[in-house]
């Protein structure tokens, strides 16, 4: 279970604070281009800074498990970009109108260019780790990639025929959610070690906290009015999302209240749709169990520190598993 104090991300942070400012300077340098209206999108995406959770992680490992760096810094950057590029895409094929505060790529520049910059970020993504033979960041970060489009896809499908069980449910967000995270902390370590083992210990470490992650941000949508990713409450169910609280829920419950939910969910779920089913899955042990299958998954990230030797990064990263399970918004 995690500790009573409850770690913010400056906090975690802390023991690479310095690398990551450095890191500010390399990401924008990676993105510049010859061409000004690519130059002038990049430059907005920048100022469009996210938590940069996934560059934190990235750091995290790799002072965990070794020296940081050029390497780190390459590493970074390459899954920060494909990270930015997904979602530069994403809000093409959501029709989203914000990203992050401010207004997105596809609201400013419209879809066509929306999806050009994507393709651009993702290949000067790519072009650092070739110009550097970083061959084995490539491997994995393709790899990520495959699976989070396989996910999404995955996704899209069962929300459309509403059959979504457990293991696809855990499959969809180890593709979509785990796969980046497992990136980061596998990365991290593999800029700084040879140590097969080592690296292997820290994918699991970022496979296991991303699935705690999406598993926690599932709960708040039922929990709190606006989830750890910004949505607010009931989005999951109007966008005909079933994530583990719901699924329990509805194993749980007579097959007339399970009809009952679908239906609301099939035709698009109101608000006063929403409450009914909050309190469905509230009544049948939905959140309990999808907390308890968090913690396990926070438990699992924590016994794959084990191995590395005391550090403030390893604290650090401990204080991440911490920060994953007890935010709650």
């Amino acid at each position: 279970m995690g500790k009573a104090v409850t770690h913010s991300l400056d906090d975690i942070k802390a023991p690479v604070d310095k690398e990551i400012k450095e890191f500010s300077v390399f990401f924008k340098n990676a993105m510049r281009s010859n061409v000004s209206l690519v130059d002038t999108i990049a430059r907005y995406i920048v100022k469009q800074k996210g938590k940069r959770i996934r560059p934190i992680v990235v750091f995290l490992c790799a002072k965990a498990c070794g020296t940081i760096n050029p390497s780190t810094f390459r590493g970074a950057t390459l899954v920060e970009i494909l990270h930015t590029a997904t979602l530069v895409h994403d809000d093409v094929v959501d029709d989203a109108d914000m990203r992050r505060g401010l207004a997105s790529i596809n609201a400013v520049w419209k879809n066509k260019i929306a999806v050009l910059m994507g393709d651009y970020l993702l290949s000067t993504g790519l072009m650092i780790s070739l110009n550097h033979d970083d061959v084995y960041f490539l491997k994995v970060t393709s790899d990520s990639v495959r699976r989070m489009s396989e996910g999404e896809i995955l996704q899209i499908q069962k929300s459309r025929e509403l059959n979504i069980d457990e293991s696809t449910y855990l499959k969809i967000i180890s593709n979509k959610t785990a796969s980046l995270l497992s990136t980061c902390s596998e990365i991290g370590a593999a800029s700084v070690t040879e140590n097969a083992a080592v690296r292997k210990a820290m994918k699991e470490y970022g496979e296991n906290v991303g699935m705690a992650f999406q598993i926690r941000d599932d709960i708040l949508d039922f929990t709190s009015r606006k989830s750890i990713l910004g949505k607010p409450i009931g989005g999951d169910m109007k966008e005909k999302k079933i994530t583990l609280p719901l699924i329990h829920a509805l194993k749980q419950s007579s097959k007339q209240d399970a009809r009952k939910v679908l239906k609301m969910i099939k035709s698009g779920a109101k608000d006063k749709d929403v409450e009914f089913i909050v309190d469905f899955v509230k009544k049948n042990g939905g959140i309990q169990y999808a907390e308890q299958c968090a913690h396990a998954y926070g438990n699992a990230a924590r016994e794959c520190l084990k191995t590395l030797p005391p550090s403030d990064a390893k604290e650090s990263l401990e204080f991440f598993i911490d920060f994953v399970m007890e935010r709650e918004k």
